[in-house]
């Protein structure tokens, strides 16, 4: 590797309770390497079979269905500190259906997954909170997309929109909160067209419900009330 900063690696979700030393003897072991992805960079392609999962150092990563139609479905965007690629990491022979790319420039750091679960050949004794690290974020990552679902469950595109954006609010604890998409992305993770999208929200805006300026939104009391903040 050519560089890694492990104060950084101890605050994130995987290393979470793993001093900064720990981890320059622990990557080794995870046969870690890192690289470097410019804007639009495919980091894995459909099809791809995997080994190793990524944690984003710097940048972001989208995670994208896209159809034989041509149409893209936004599954995922994973900021720095986040990891990707675990689930087909650990089932090497499944191929990828989705297409993983650099939404910026972008450095990750790749670990081989299935070494995670297995007995460290140098008995490191936090090896273990690694594995306790891992299913947490595999369980949040879970309930993450139950989450989705019941936002793109709704037959509306304000239900839809009202879901997500309920969700937001109260998980910042506020009605004043940014989102982590774009538009167009917020319209492909909605599984929504961006046009309808964004008329949707112009009305809503009319209707004093909200008032948006690109991802920053702003809930006013809305239709029962749905956000508690």
């Amino acid at each position: 590797m050519e560089y890694t900063d492990y104060i950084f690696l101890s605050t994130t979700g995987l290393f979470k309770g793993i001093q900064p030393q720990e981890i320059q003897q622990i990557l080794p072991c995870l046969q870690a390497q890192e690289k470097d992805y410019i804007k639009d960079q495919a980091v894995y392609r459909i099809g791809d079979n995997i080994s190793s999962m990524g944690i984003v150092l710097n940048g972001s990563v989208v995670i994208e269905n896209n159809d034989l139609w041509g149409h893209t479905s936004l599954i995922d965007k994973i900021e720095k500190g986040q990891i990707f690629g675990e689930t087909y990491a650990y089932l090497p022979s499944e191929p990828l259906t989705v297409t993983i790319t650099a939404e910026e420039k972008t450095r990750i750091l790749f670990l081989k997954t299935a070494v995670i679960s297995e007995v460290c050949s140098n008995s490191c004794s936090f090896h273990n909170k690694l594995i306790k690290n891992l299913l947490e974020l595999l369980a949040q990552k879970n309930l993450n997309l139950t989450k989705r679902i019941s936002h793109t469950s709704p037959r509306s595109i304000r239900g839809k929109l009202l879901s997500y954006l309920s969700f937001q609010a109260k998980a910042k604890g506020s009605r004043d909160f940014m989102i982590p998409f774009s538009r167009q992305q917020l319209a492909d993770y909605l599984n929504v067209d961006r046009s309808a999208l964004s008329a949707e929200i112009s009305k809503m805006q009319k209707e004093h419900i909200l008032t948006s300026q690109k991802n920053r939104f702003i809930l006013y009391g809305t239709e029962n009330d749905s956000v508690d903040a």
